[in-house]
């Protein structure tokens, strides 16, 4: 039997309830260690890494940020956290979709019918969809018309667009993620769900593997980080095919300006933009 993984995380903590520009502000400038999570606790958050070399790095950064905060190297055990999802964690629904725990009694809906109901086990590290960015890109997901289009869903943590793309039709789906610890999640969620040939999934850094993807795909899905999206914007706009579209999210609406011409160089048109609760997500489509 294996133990419970164990994130890394940084708790900040102010002496009473912070503002929420500047809770904003301190997530922003940590934005460079490629934060996987944040999880808002009394009167300050808890910010997830992916290793303790990226919390350890994080921590002066936020010090210097959270004014009058203090900050703290934690921890976090997974099955803890899971544990307290279950009192907290109820199933979300946007559109059509349902993203449900496997706790959740939801009514069985059948293959074709309206809503779609994915089963997603809650880890701290990796998204259940409860989280704004992931929202906003299931919202925009569901304007495409996916049928016989292949899907790219890079950084697919928890496997949760990956999913929602094969169930809204998609031919073919990839999903890739620098984490092991990731994909094996995402695995056992493609199990929980039943994915069949037209699901696949591997460890990939996109540096890495992007010239194996290059000219693809007829949609990316990228929910990151605002600055993970500017450094691999020609990258992510490289794996479509001419005139496909690229979602993403996983920033908040001051970054919005720096993102739309990150992917203006890169080749893409802005298309639209969504916000909800500061965050924000985009479609561009690539140019002929």
């Amino acid at each position: 039997m294996t133990g419970p993984r164990f994130y890394p995380a940084l708790d900040i903590t102010w002496p009473s309830a912070a503002a929420s520009d500047l809770v904003e502000r301190v997530i922003a400038a940590v934005d460079e260690m490629s934060p996987t999570a944040v999880e808002e606790r009394p009167n300050g958050v808890r910010i997830f890494f992916s290793t303790p070399d990226e919390r350890d790095r994080a921590q002066p950064v936020a010090a210097r940020a959270a004014t009058g905060a203090s900050t703290a190297c934690v921890s976090v055990s997974d099955e803890a956290w899971a544990e307290r999802s279950q009192a907290d964690l109820r199933p979300v629904t946007v559109g059509r979709i349902t993203i449900a725990p496997p706790w959740a009694v939801v009514p069985s809906t059948g293959w074709d019918s309206s809503p779609i109901v994915l089963t997603i086990q809650p880890s701290m590290g990796f998204g259940t969809g409860h989280h704004a960015s992931t929202r906003l890109c299931l919202r925009l997901l569901q304007n495409e018309d996916l049928a016989r289009r292949a899907v790219l869903d890079a950084g697919s943590g928890s496997g949760v667009l990956a999913l929602a793309a094969w169930r809204l039709g998609a031919s073919q789906v990839t999903a890739i993620d620098y984490d092991p610890d990731a994909v094996s999640a995402a695995r056992e969620n493609f199990d929980r769900n039943g994915a069949d040939h037209r699901l696949s999934l591997e460890v990939g850094d996109l540096t890495r593997v992007a010239a194996s993807l290059r000219g693809r795909f007829d949609l990316v899905l990228a929910n990151l980080t605002g600055a993970m999206l500017t450094r691999f914007a020609y990258e992510l706009v490289g794996c479509l095919r001419a005139e496909g579209a690229l979602i993403a999210s996983g920033f908040q609406t001051a970054e919005v300006p720096e993102l739309v011409t990150a992917f203006q160089a890169a080749g893409t048109g802005v298309t639209a933009t969504i916000e909800e609760d500061t965050w924000v997500a985009l479609r561009a489509v690539r140019q002929p």
